[in-house]
């Protein structure tokens, strides 16, 4: 992404499952450009009696235990219970986990920024041109025909169309351009050890480190770089994302998500897949809102409204608009008024990549102005 100063802004610290990408930080929260202009409010619990079942999701990554991360322990004896904790759970041999975490430094900038409070979260009539620009589209229709033998392999083995893949890459790192700067070990270290508010996630996105060099031995973990929050390459995988989900997309017997496109594009489809996407589904539909219709705005992005419920609640499919069993509902404020979309199953699946709605709108828009800009 491009990082223009005043988008600098600190990390957004959410209860993320984080895609990837997709990550309790999704590999996107945890970025370091424009994905961070707005910080997507923290999900609420499932709504209660809902009509449809939810979309099946793969279990939680583990967090570290309060031996690791209870502040009221003296941080020595942290970081050996984090050493044990990560050779018993992992299978690591301790001394080498020592030897690691004794070339860590900590970095107080990354304290200060994630301290920082959250700034306001802009509208989405704001918020859409930082990904829906002529630059970011171009770029993506280039980086689509550059390689569009790859990435439609990868949509035809897995059903995730590959302007979605490769939307992914250029609002996560504007196509691989900006993948950040700051050491993963030291970065992770830092916000395991002292960070209190979200060291259990981090220290077990450090234990998750220590296990994906165990099973792919050819990543530095001194020399690694990426976001201040430990996200890592084109699509931005945290570690546990990383070791749980990438996948070797040329048999090489390797998983590189760092600048190996063919495993980048199959890991970012991959984690569609897991989480839940639907070959030839649709993502998203413009609504239109009955007159005297009252405002609805459900808990989450979960889409277990059947449309008949919408319709009785006034928001219902503008014609020609794609239709799915269930969906939920987005009103977002845009550049001419209230928008109103039904979001299907293909966009929850989106927002576990990251769960702000306007982020996962971003992506469906730019994968579709890819999409037509490649067929010219």
């Amino acid at each position: 992404m491009s990082r223009r100063p005043y988008l600098r802004l600190t990390l957004a610290v959410l209860p993320l499952a984080f895609a990837a990408c997709a990550t309790p930080v999704n590999p996107t929260d945890a970025q370091t450009g424009e994905a961070q202009a707005v910080r997507p409010l923290p999900e609420p619990e499932r709504p209660q009696g809902a009509l449809l079942p939810p979309v099946p999701q793969p279990a939680e990554r583990p967090v570290a235990p309060p031996s690791v991360t209870d502040a009221s322990i003296p941080r020595a004896q942290r970081v050996d219970n984090f050493v044990a904790y990560t050779a018993q759970t992992y299978g690591v041999d301790p001394a080498h986990v020592r030897r690691v975490l004794a070339q860590a430094t900590v970095q107080q900038r990354i304290l200060d920024a994630i301290s920082r409070p959250a700034e306001a979260v802009r509208p989405w009539r704001d918020y859409r041109p930082i990904f829906i620009n002529d630059a970011r589209i171009n770029g993506g229709v280039a980086f689509y025909r550059e390689h569009r033998a790859a990435l439609d392999r990868v949509a035809a083995e897995t059903g995730v169309p590959a302007e979605y893949i490769v939307a992914i890459i250029g609002v996560e790192t504007s196509y691989g351009r900006v993948t950040g700067t700051w050491k993963v070990l030291d970065a992770l270290y830092t916000l395991a050890f002292d960070y209190p508010p979200r060291a259990p996630f981090f220290a077990g996105e450090l234990a998750q480190l220590f296990a994906l060099e165990k099973a792919e031995p050819q990543l530095q973990l001194t020399e690694l770089k990426g976001s201040y929050a430990g996200a890592m390459g084109m699509g931005q995988f945290m570690p546990s994302s990383y070791r749980l989900w990438a996948k070797d997309g040329d048999g090489d017997g390797r998983r590189d998500l760092l600048t190996h496109t063919p495993d980048v594009f199959a890991s970012i489809a991959n984690y569609f897949v897991v989480h839940g996407w639907e070959r030839g589904g649709p993502v998203v539909a413009r609504a239109q809102r009955a007159e005297g219709a009252a405002d609805f705005k459900p808990e989450n992005w979960e889409p277990v409204y059947p449309l008949a419920d919408l319709a009785a609640r006034g928001y219902t499919p503008q014609p020609g608009e794609p239709v799915a069993p269930g969906a939920t509902l987005l009103s977002l404020d845009g550049s001419s008024g209230m928008e109103y979309w039904l979001a299907y199953r293909n966009f929850y699946v989106i927002t576990r990549y990251n769960r702000s709605p306007m982020y996962s709108l971003s992506v469906h828009q730019l994968a579709q102005a890819i999409r037509a800009g490649a067929q010219r």
